[in-house]
């Protein structure tokens, strides 16, 4: 599957996974973050059941604080 991931193409093999097994494989760990796919922003707590699928423009936006 061919999905693009923070601008950049990225293939995964199999048919869809989900934005948890997604944030793993990269691991991503950063705690304060923000998904959205296709432009929907993903809750924390659909991070088990939301699927990523074949095309799906993915962002993963680390959110930071400065002073």
């Amino acid at each position: 599957m061919d999905i693009t991931l923070n601008n950049e193409p990225l293939s995964i093999s199999g048919e869809s996974i989900t934005v948890s097994e997604l944030l793993e494989m990269k691991r991503y760990t950063f705690k304060l973050r923000i998904v959205k796919i296709n432009g929907r922003l993903i809750s924390r707590d659909s991070y088990e059941e939301e699927s990523i699928s074949e095309g799906d423009d993915v962002q993963v936006i680390y959110l930071m604080s400065g002073g």
